[in-house]
């Protein structure tokens, strides 16, 4: 949710289609795999008095923004999809971004949700109205006034993603570049890269998919790298037609392989708070570097120095073989200026480039500090989490009634699909909102102490785990060091936590009554 000034004179308001002059039931922020998510899950409860905003001109959220060369997803398409919405003709293992936006198209047109969307809209602030118990949701968009609008809703669901505020560095001397420059997840595809120089500015997920993809066809490609990642080989492969035709035919199959594929992506979390257990795909990790990356030179700046699982562990059987190409240079020295048409490294090389391409990530603890969020009495989001980003189950936030975030703080993976989280979630929203209505409660609002003790519990399971004390610096961190991203347990501890949720961990309010004048 982008900042915005208070608009000067008050923005119309825009109720439920059936006109009854009330709010909507929930209004829905994003149309990615957790807001639609919620959507349908709305809808299974009967709940349909629902809006989703979104702010393209079509859904898919993290799937429709990132289109580089070579997106893919690294969870494989069995377990990276609704349970209850399995597909049985996925081309490959480790599905692609079209496929996977196609996916999620489908999903919108079998669950009718496109009634329920309002596109080219888009969420510029939020705020708790005390008198109405409502949200008054402000947005840009098609039929909104110069000063915006504001949509009602009782519940308000942000199922934006952790990952869509992209990161770009502040380099010296960036805005005196002349020639190219986008991030991997604003990839300019009018621009051609045929023989042209570029610089690739970062090693993340992204860039490891993406720089195999543009390393044949550039003239060079000089790749600085700030940390090396762990990569594991990607056991990618074409989905056989004999699976395809098990999974159509015979029940229970393609679950079968779902539920290997999770159990197998879950055995790592046992290293996540034992690194020694890491040893063997460490192993692994290692053999995959020395078999594809044969110059001990570049095999040294390739090789980690901090405990794997400490950052997010890659999968790549394409990365190395690109920077051994002859036209592709990694350098490990930094950026120490930009000039008008070149990179200038730390140790003073000079590199001359027509384009440079950040793949620096997002941002994630700190990707709510500009956002307009007020909740009861004026609390702003910020002053909420002035010391840190939290809620209760990346859930709820005190002070803040009826929001609900979806992978909010401390949901976040390294080892398994996020689609296990958010399905988690939308259950226990669903069950939040379920316990107001059957109470005939106005607001839902975490307890202070509920919150403060999970948070408390978070941080604790987070001592001596790989995120905080493998040696490096990751997203799972804000600039304390305090892990305020990662789920520090296993899904399985996750999934008994949100399965049923604990009134008491809650306060039900009920809608204030007018006075009464005496006659």
């Amino acid at each position: 949710m982008a900042d915005a000034d208070a608009a000067a004179t008050r923005p119309a308001v825009v109720t439920p289609a059936a006109g009854r002059g009330e709010a909507y039931k929930a209004v829905i922020v994003g149309t990615g795999f957790s807001g639609l998510g919620m959507a349908i899950g709305l809808k299974k409860a009967g709940m349909h008095d629902f809006v989703v905003l979104e702010k393209a001109d079509e859904v898919g959220g993290t799937w429709r923004e990132n289109t580089y060369p070579g997106c893919a997803c690294d969870i494989m398409s069995l377990l990276y999809s609704y349970s209850f919405e399995p597909k049985n003709d996925w081309s490959r293992m480790f599905p692609k971004q079209r496929e996977l936006l196609e996916y999620i198209k489908h999903i919108v047109d079998k669950y009718d949700l496109a009634q329920h969307i309002r596109f080219g809209t888009e969420v510029t602030g939020a705020e708790y109205d005390d008198a109405t118990d409502t949200w008054q949701v402000t947005v840009s968009g098609p039929g909104a006034t110069e000063d915006g609008e504001v949509v009602r809703g009782r519940a308000l669901a942000a199922g934006m993603g952790p990952l869509h505020q992209p990161s770009i560095p502040d380099l010296p001397g960036l805005a005196t570049f002349e020639g190219r420059t986008f991030h991997s997840a604003e990839w300019d595809h009018s621009y051609d890269l045929t023989g042209k120089r570029v610089a690739v500015i970062g090693t993340g997920a992204s860039a490891i998919q993406f720089v195999p993809q543009i390393a044949e066809r550039v003239g060079s490609l000089t790749v600085f790298q700030r940390t090396p990642p762990w990569i594991m080989p990607k056991p990618d492969r074409r989905v056989t037609g004999v699976e395809k035709a098990l999974f159509r035919r015979v029940p229970g199959v393609q679950r079968g392989y779902r539920n290997g594929i999770y159990l197998l992506q879950e055995s790592f979390v046992l290293g996540f708070k034992n690194p020694r257990l890491l040893k063997a795909a460490s192993g692994i990790a290692q053999w995959h570097l020395r078999r594809q990356v044969r110059d001990p030179d570049l095999r040294r700046k390739l090789t980690p120095d901090y405990t794997m699982g400490c950052k997010r562990t890659l999968v790549s059987s394409d990365y190395y073989p690109a920077l051994t190409r002859p036209n592709v240079e990694l350098t490990t020295e930094g950026v120490a200026e930009v000039r008008e048409r070149s990179i200038v490294a730390r140790d003073g090389t000079e590199y001359e480039v027509d384009a440079i391409i950040f793949g620096t990530g997002f941002h994630v603890t700190d990707a709510f500090e500009d956002a307009r969020i007020v909740g009861r009495g004026g609390l702003k989001i910020q002053d909420a989490w002035r010391d840190g980003i939290e809620a209760h189950l990346g859930v709820t936030v005190k002070g803040f009634p009826n929001l609900f975030l979806l992978l909010g703080p401390n949901s976040g993976l390294g080892h398994n699909s996020m689609i296990f989280i958010i399905e988690a979630q939308v259950r226990y929203v669903l069950q939040c909102l379920a316990m107001l209505d059957e109470r005939g409660g106005a607001r839902i609002s975490v307890r202070p102490t509920a919150q403060d003790r999970f948070n408390e519990w978070v941080q604790r399971k987070s001592e001596g785990a790989v995120w905080v004390a493998g040696g490096c610096t990751s997203w799972y961190l804000d600039r304390n060091g305090v892990n305020r991203a990662a789920w520090p347990a296993s899904t399985v501890n996750y999934w008994l936590r949100t399965r049923r949720l604990d009134p008491a961990d809650f306060q039900i309010e009920q809608p204030e009554q007018p006075e009464r004048v005496a006659g």
